[in-house]
């Protein structure tokens, strides 16, 4: 979330980003975070003041009573009760204002950074680069969830029929280059210097609410409400948490991980041929790359991290865009994001396949996530997050992009992890 710091000494800037983001009511709220904060203040100096009161009166008392003054020993007793009911007032009135304070900031979304574009939506994204070829295909080119069905390699019935749609069942071949892809995923990462971690699928409330998903997306995951437990969306939530309330040095930064895990979203209001096949899955396979850093390196980090998923899909031989998300499309809690679109040759349309965020020091002052500078400072980290790759669509483009006469081929640098160079 933001700092009061932040707000406080850029309120101007702090409201226009917000505004960027059309967020509502953005300067109203920020004048909700003010008050709130010099009541909060005001009432801290206040309590301070009579605190420091009852201690000295305190230590009057004895000396007054030692010199037989015992009227004025009573009066000074007098006075330290009366002061400490007060307190208990002026106490539960501060903290009532920085819980109301702390439950405000949850609700407002990160500011973005100066280059993120205006936008109300998707069609104001601005496209920065784009890669790869078209691949020729056949007169009578089919879809993914057709060529599934030719091929016996994914049954989306099926899944219905076990769990219920958007939970497909990958059979033969189709399970093997899943398993594929997430190995390519996973040694790629590790090349690049990323620590693999495998974490849990299920967190508590305290995860959601330190990377953001709560109270912002609570509608968008499955909640165990017995256990108070959460589905996770993406990995990001589990090993982002890894550095909640802790401290590190700054000696250790940047930190790098990767993990592999199932990722679970309700999609509530999904429907449509956007959704069809694997556009949009309740659960999924996707690699997550993560980064905790110094604020001076973070710029530098965000790039390595887009050239290493531009690098994937070109090793995938896949056709792709990267696309600076407006300010209307960018998510809650990123400062700056950039999605990568692979061509869907068959579906003739472009789909997402991966979000590389830049969060700033918003992740971190909700996870308290800190490191010491080389002069003993504590400072907030910055963190940055993004998929490397989300399998789906992948998998939906390498079938339909792929499709030939004698079936699919597969590209070259999957091959060794496949054990096959064709679904036939």
């Amino acid at each position: 979330m933001l700092t009061i710091k932040q707000i406080t000494e850029n309120t101007d800037a702090v409201v226009r980003g917000l505004e960027k983001k059309h967020f509502k009511n953005a300067k109203e709220t920020i004048d909700q975070v003010l008050a709130l904060n010099n009541k909060r203040k005001s009432t801290q100096a206040v309590l301070d003041t009579n605190l420091a009161e009852v201690n000295a009166t305190s230590k009057t008392i004895g000396q007054l009573m030692k010199e037989g003054r015992r009227d004025e020993a009573e009066t000074a007793k007098a006075r330290v009760a009366q002061l400490k009911e007060t307190n208990k007032t002026l106490q539960a009135d501060m903290d009532q204002a920085a819980q109301d304070l702390q439950q405000l900031l949850y609700t407002i979304p990160n500011v973005p950074y100066d280059e993120v574009p205006e936008g109300n939506g998707a069609e104001d994204n601005l496209v920065v680069k784009m890669g790869g070829m078209e691949t020729p295909l056949p007169k009578d080119a089919l879809p993914h969830w057709e060529l599934a069905k030719k091929y016996d390699i994914i049954d989306f019935d099926l899944g219905v029929k076990i769990t219920g749609a958007g939970f497909p069942v990958y059979k033969g071949k189709g399970a093997r280059l899943q398993r594929a892809l997430i190995n390519f995923f996973l040694d790629e990462a590790r090349a690049s210097g990323y620590t693999e971690v495998m974490p849990p699928t299920v967190v508590n409330a305290a995860s959601g609410y330190g990377t953001g998903q709560l109270p912002d997306k609570e509608g968008q995951m499955y909640h165990c409400e017995v256990d108070d437990l959460y589905l996770i969306p993406t990995a990001e939530v589990p090993v982002t948490n890894i550095y909640r309330d802790v401290i590190l040095d700054e000696r250790d930064l940047p930190i790098k991980n990767c993990a592999y895990t199932e990722c679970f979203r309700r999609e509530a209001g999904s429907y449509g041929k956007d959704v069809r096949g694997l556009n949009r899955l309740h659960e999924f396979s996707k690699v997550e790359l993560v980064r905790i850093d110094k604020p001076e390196h973070s710029r530098q980090s965000h790039q390595e991290m887009l050239d290493h998923v531009e690098g994937l899909l070109q090793k995938l031989e896949l056709p792709y865009r990267i696309l600076r998300l407006c300010g209307g499309d960018i998510s809650f809690t990123a400062a700056i994001c950039y999605d990568f679109e692979v061509y869907s040759e068959a579906q003739k349309r472009w789909l997402e396949v991966s979000s590389v965020s830049n969060f700033d020091t918003y992740q971190a002052n909700r996870l308290h996530c800190r490191y010491r500078t080389a002069d003993k400072k504590i400072e907030l980290c910055h963190t940055l997050n993004g998929s490397a790759l989300a399998l789906p669509r992948i998998v939906a483009a390498l079938l339909e992009n792929n499709q030939t006469p004698q079936g699919i081929r597969i590209p070259k640098a999957l091959v060794p992890y496949c054990g096959f160079d064709m679904i036939d």
